[in-house]
């Protein structure tokens, strides 16, 4: 395989990868730990600000990844290597996009769950638990923002391991091995 296509592979991976790692971390580490700031406010200010700043990370690594792969995938479908490939091909483009589309919509809902609160300081009780005194909307935005993570989550997962699987099934193709030496 070509320095080209080595080059588009590592960065493919490590675009997966900080989506992933800066959702979980989000998830597991900050969301549950807002409770060390005592005001209620400034848990939401912590959290807008945070995410808000991370999401520019996310959006580029997942377009980077998906960059890599679309570019990728436009000269080579899955079929060289074999019939089942084709189809772990197909459900990686349609993981892509609606890994893409679930991203978007948590990053507008985000941003309007901000904007309900000067500073994005909208109380909230942890990342995911509105408050008693977050307004409607409000509580409904973060709920949204939690469940379209929640989906974003498993999509990038279930990108990996297509990828890893597809791997694997290029590593055991003669016909893959053959066609991957013409690759830039």
């Amino acid at each position: 395989m070509g320095k080209l296509s080595t080059a588009g592979w590592v960065a493919h991976n490590l675009g997966l990868s900080a989506c992933l790692g800066g959702l979980l971390f989000g998830k597991l580490a900050l969301n549950p730990n807002l409770e060390v700031l005592s005001d209620r406010s400034d848990r939401g200010k912590l959290l807008n600000t945070t995410w808000n700043r991370y999401n520019a990370v996310n959006a580029a690594s997942l377009g980077t990844a998906a960059a890599t792969w679309f570019v990728g995938r436009a000269g080579i479908s899955g079929d060289v290597i074999d019939d089942e490939a084709r189809g772990y091909v197909l459900a990686k483009d349609v993981l892509f996009i609606a890994s893409a589309l679930s991203g978007l919509a948590s990053i507008i809902a985000g941003r309007r769950l901000t904007s309900q609160a000067p500073e994005g300081a909208v109380p909230i009780e942890s990342g995911t638990e509105p408050a008693a005194e977050t307004p409607e909307e409000a509580a409904g935005l973060l709920r949204t923002v939690n469940q379209l993570s929640n989906l974003n989550i498993g999509l990038i997962a279930a990108i990996i391991a297509v990828t890893t699987i597809l791997s694997q099934k290029a590593g055991q193709s003669t016909r893959w091995s053959l066609a991957s030496r013409f690759l830039p």
